[in-house]
């Protein structure tokens, strides 16, 4: 099977239209991030700063080499999600005719369970981490691709918004109350950081010339 991440553009967005529990909704907002990823990487990339200075090449460059691994790993998370689901799918088909069986099967899904929460957290840390750079690429970055950035900024809270509602969905599903609690307050936190990178981003882009 073809992995998403080496589909062609259009069968990708065929996949997701088509009636197959996968990719869904996690899957998505890992590609909503990789694709604001990218446009801040362009942005960085470009020949002209905000005003030209070493100083803005250097973070620009600097932001650039922090986004691009997180760009990959949010390539990657498409296809994790879908795994992940596809695992709770199948422990939930698991047998239950004999006490041992519901007993294996409610740890089968208990365990898919976690599984499916951690790659929506890691899509939400990845796209936080991302916004955190769309800051630096805001304040340095040409005025001229200011939309670029601002797209960037929109699709990369759009992927961690996306991924925060499949957590929430997930980890009422575990019993493991202390694993729930955890993820919980890492996912208010990550939530409230990207929101306030992103409105320190949509500050710098609305004054593009302070310093």
């Amino acid at each position: 099977m073809t992995s998403y991440a080496s589909m062609a553009l259009v069968d990708l967005l065929d996949a997701f239209a088509s009636n197959e529990p996968v990719p869904g909704g996690g899957s998505a907002a890992a590609l909503a991030g990789a694709v604001g990823a990218s446009l801040l990487i362009m942005v960085a990339g470009l020949p002209k700063t905000l005003t030209g200075s070493p100083e803005e090449v250097a973070d620009l460059d600097e932001a650039s080499a922090r986004l691009r691994p997180l760009r990959d790993t949010l390539t990657s998370l498409i296809e994790r999600d879908s795994t992940a689901y596809s695992a709770v799918l199948e422990a939930m088909r698991l047998p239950r005719a004999s006490d041992a069986d519901k007993r294996a099967r409610r740890d089968a899904i208990d365990a898919a369970m976690h599984g499916a929460t951690e790659v929506p957290m890691d899509t939400m840390r990845c796209c936080q981490q991302a916004l955190r750079g769309a800051v630096i690429v805001a304040q340095n970055g040409n005025p001229a691709a200011a939309t670029d950035t601002g797209t960037a900024i929109e699709l990369l809270l759009a992927g961690l918004r996306g991924a925060g509602m499949n957590v929430d969905v997930n980890t009422r599903s575990v019993s493991d109350a202390a694993f729930a609690e955890r993820v919980g307050a890492e996912r208010a936190q990550l939530a409230a950081d990207a929101e306030a990178d992103a409105r320190g981003a949509r500050e710098r882009l609305a004054r593009p010339t302070a310093r």
